[in-house]
């Protein structure tokens, strides 16, 4: 499979991102820029975490208005996998790829630590490679994580199976609606996650618990 990263100014986990797709690919990623309107025929594109645009405004807000968005907006409503980590999911929310918020962490502080998740559904092309239930460790980094949507959007979500992923055994860090650390889309395609897969991948990370997510978008037997 071929994929792309997002490259916006302020984002700085965009290396760590590019160095997981190519470590679990065997190839580089393209990269596409913040004006671009045009986005090579790729399998993924990914939007990673970082402070777009110094967070003006509202976290993603900036981002999700620029010229490469409309060409995400359009590869995702042709089928194409699309995700984004901590800020990503902000620009997802923010460009209306997924339901919900994220507002400020509950504890009106910056969280940077570990957490454990639960696979709250691995029937998804994101989570084909673990299994229902399983709690992994991922790490955390952000301000504004708090996921909240209204009474009927979660229980669209809940029941259609589209929280993918949930903060684990009193893990949570920033006060999400049920625990929720990560959301896919009603089509399948677009998946936003607060925590930070690309960094626990391999043994120098401490653990590769990560790693099974980037196995199974990119088409790789567990």
């Amino acid at each position: 499979m071929r994929a792309a990263v997002v490259l916006l100014p302020g984002l700085n986990r965009d290396r760590d991102m590019i160095a997981a797709l190519t470590k679990v690919s065997g190839k580089p990623p393209v990269t596409v820029w913040e004006t671009d309107q045009k986005i090579p025929d790729v399998d993924l594109i990914v939007i990673p975490g970082g402070f777009s645009y110094g967070d003006y405004l509202r976290c993603g807000a900036i981002a999700a208005r620029m010229p490469v968005m409309r060409a995400v907006k359009e590869k995702a409503a042709k089928g194409v996998m699309v995700m984004g980590v901590c800020n990503g999911f902000q620009i997802l929310l923010e460009a209306g790829l997924l339901p919900g918020a994220l507002m400020r962490n509950q504890s009106l502080k910056f969280v940077c630590r570990e957490v454990k998740l639960e696979v709250a559904n691995a029937n998804t092309a994101f989570t084909r490679n673990y299994q229902p239930g399983q709690i992994i460790r991922c790490p955390v980094a952000h301000h504004d994580g708090n996921y909240f949507a209204d009474a009927e959007t979660l229980k669209q979500l809940e029941g259609e199976g589209q929280v993918v992923f949930r903060y684990a055994e009193g893990t949570n860090p920033n006060g999400s609606v049920n625990d929720i650390a990560g959301v896919i889309s009603s089509s399948g395609n677009v998946l936003g996650l607060m925590p930070h897969p690309e960094n626990l991948i391999e043994a120098a990370h401490g653990g590769a618990d990560g790693r099974a997510l980037f196995e199974s978008v990119l088409g790789k037997a567990a």
